[in-house]
């Protein structure tokens, strides 16, 4: 074979290669994207050595933590990317304005929802686009349904606050699935510049089931419907899911929640015989944000647990249709300055100190922790020394329900303790206001101080209440998952979903 033909056989190889490379990769039909809210590489890293340990590992071996069955699901896909996180005016974002930029591709200020910064321009969601396209859409999210990031999904509005103008948004969109958490507001405004809607009959009124026990949101997995909203039994505050942690038998995880929306989404059809154009689902972990806010590790790594199982529900679906699903998964920024290393214990890692936290902080606050103070608070001294130390009430519950024993704290421990308990039972203590400020924020003092001892002993520290300014990992599988490589800003995933999902609408595209 002379040189010619050679180049020729050369060239048809390769145009061949490329043919089957674009024959192979297709605009998927099934579309997942996984937000936790609060969710960056800190709470992805302690929650893979709270696994490592409770697996029987150690959290400073690498062997221990490279082990399959001590990684969570996202971080053993395939791709990965980075985005930044800042809004339009602010480097540390809030949910709204993420959220906006996830939905629909723009920079906007902070608290403002579907709109640009100056709160004068709608615009759509990739969720609308994709509805208005022919797929069916889903809305799962462990917080309340109108909170700020599945809102951003599916609404317009100037103040985040504004959750019942939001949720009679949400009866009125034709979207297929909801589901995790309640209404914040259902019944009448939620603060001054609301409208004052009934969302349950605006709901009814238009086609939407809703249901609110175990058994008839489970029973949707065999017998799906669409147009539903699934609210768990048990609301355990600001009608959002409890923790994980504090979770009931009677509630749906929100693993089970996706599996059910997976089921109404792909069985079920908006009209007899219609043809199957494929869904975008979006799952919410909401309450690793909330759980980060006020420093609860423990709390944070249960609800990231559940939320990386509901990855794994798209996972066990993507199996089914491999050329047919993507699935992306990222946080919206971090929450709470988390970091995986303390002052106190340098270079060591203590999470099997983590194992015995029993409830969240919230469930300590609304039942141990109500109840002593109930019990104790008249009369309290707070001027007297050593009332926490007196107190074996309090040591005892503070042992059974995070498993830290006064016994083996130091003096510094100690000491935070007794301000926190005095400020806790009688809002005094020897602190200044800044020093209060700063200790505990707008927390509990006592159980904010607990948590803290608690994280510190396990190497694990706190820098904010707040949300913080880091860049957030972003991880994909699937069909066209490599576009979701490189870094990039939090508005490029809007579109880089609008460009898979075939919307042939450039974002951002005003209503």
């Amino acid at each position: 074979m002379n040189r010619r033909n050679v180049c020729l056989v050369l060239i048809l190889a390769v145009v061949m290669v490329f043919s089957a490379s674009a024959a192979i990769a297709k605009t998927p039909k099934y579309v997942f994207f996984f937000l936790g809210d609060g969710m960056s590489s800190p709470q992805i890293q302690a929650t893979e050595a709270f696994l490592t340990v409770k697996n029987g590992g150690s959290a400073t071996e690498a062997a221990d933590l490279l082990k399959k069955q001590n990684r969570l699901n996202m971080s053993k896909m395939p791709v990965c990317g980075m985005q930044t996180t800042y809004d339009a005016h602010a480097l540390m974002t809030d949910s709204a304005s993420a959220g906006t930029a996830f939905a629909c591709g723009i920079k906007t200020a902070t608290g403002v929802i579907g709109m640009d910064d100056t709160k004068t321009i709608n615009y759509k969601s990739i969720a609308q686009l994709a509805f208005e396209a022919g797929k069916k859409v889903g809305i799962v999210s462990s917080v309340s349904l109108d909170h700020a990031t599945p809102a951003s999904y599916y609404a317009s509005a100037s103040n985040r606050g504004y959750m019942n103008s939001i949720a009679a948004q949400m009866a009125a969109t034709g979207y297929d699935f909801f589901g995790g958490g309640g209404l914040a507001s259902p019944t009448g405004p939620y603060r001054e510049g609301d409208t004052n809607y009934d969302v349950w009959g605006l709901l009814s009124a238009n086609g939407y089931t809703v249901l609110n026990t175990r058994d008839s949101i489970m029973a949707l997995k065999t017998t799906p419907k669409s147009k539903v909203v699934c609210i768990n039994p048990w609301l355990q505050d600001s009608a959002a899911m409890p923790y994980a942690i504090d979770r009931p038998q009677t509630n749906l995880s929100l693993k089970e929640m996706t599996e059910v929306a997976i089921a109404c989404l792909k069985k079920s059809s908006k009209s007899s015989g219609s043809q199957d154009e494929g869904f975008f689902l979006m799952v919410e972990g909401g309450k690793i944000d909330w759980a980060c806010h006020a420093n609860d590790a423990i709390a944070t790594i249960y609800d990231m647990l559940d939320f990386d199982r509901a990855v794994g529900s798209a996972l066990a679906f993507y199996r089914q249709y491999p050329n047919d699903t993507l699935i992306v998964v990222t946080g919206d920024h971090e929450t709470g300055g988390m970091s995986i290393g303390h002052a106190t214990t340098a270079y060591t890692a203590y999470y099997d100190r983590l194992l015995n936290q029993k409830c969240s902080f919230e469930y300590f606050s609304q039942n141990q922790w109500a109840k002593h103070k109930q019990t104790y608070s008249d009369s309290y001294d707070w001027m007297l020394p050593n009332n926490f130390e007196n107190s074996t009430a309090m040591r005892n519950i503070m042992l059974k329900s995070f498993g830290l024993d006064w016994n083996d704290l130091n003096e510094y421990q100690k000491e935070k303790l007794e301000d926190a308990y005095d400020k806790s039972m009688s809002d005094s203590n020897d602190n200044s206001s800044d020093e209060n400020k700063l200790l505990y924020g707008s927390y509990e003092p006592i159980i904010v101080t607990i948590t803290h001892i608690l994280n510190e002993r396990a190497s694990i520290g706190w820098t904010s209440y707040s949300h913080t300014g880091v860049p957030v990992p972003v991880f994909a599988k699937g069909q066209e998952s490599t576009l979701f490589n490189g870094f990039y800003d939090n508005t490029g995933i809007a579109k880089k979903l609008a460009d898979v999902m075939d919307l042939n609408q450039t974002l951002p595209v005003q209503k």
